[in-house]
């Protein structure tokens, strides 16, 4: 019984000991920490809500389409319709508004909602370099 102790004890110790090491080396759950799960998760869920509201998005504006006269549709996809920053309608198409930055069109529609025509016929001379006769009409379709 003695000789058999004497070979058992050290081989017991021995594969207690490289269980230990095995176990303090090998990563834990993939090497992943619970930051980086949190992350991947909170990403994973992101771009599941973001391609949800996408496909809601695109069933709206069917069903808008759908409900629409075609030949509202056939104005929109030629792009002869153009839409203001507040869904209002913005002004024809004119070599006065190309010339013009969005700042600009939006300064003037505030002055001519705020009563100051002429105070925004003038901005437009002056930014156009246009006669008072384009720019009144600029302003009053505005």
């Amino acid at each position: 019984m003695g000789d058999v102790m004497v070979i058992l004890l050290p081989v017991g110790i021995l594969a207690a000991v490289l269980w230990g090491l095995s176990t303090a080396f090998r990563p834990r759950d993939g090497g992943m920490s619970d930051a980086d799960r949190y992350q991947r998760d909170l990403a994973v869920q992101s771009a599941a809500h973001y391609a949800e509201q996408v496909r809601v998005a695109e069933a709206l504006q069917a069903q808008i389409d759908a409900a629409t006269l075609p030949s509202q549709n056939s104005r929109y996809a030629s792009g002869s319709t153009q839409h203001g920053p507040a869904g209002t309608m913005a002004p024809p198409a004119s070599p006065l508004a190309a010339q013009m930055d969005p700042q600009l069109l939006m300064q003037l529609r505030s002055m001519v909602s705020g009563g100051q025509k002429i105070q925004a016929i003038r901005l437009v001379r002056q930014t156009t370099n246009t006669d008072l006769l384009t720019a009144k009409q600029f302003i009053d379709r505005l």
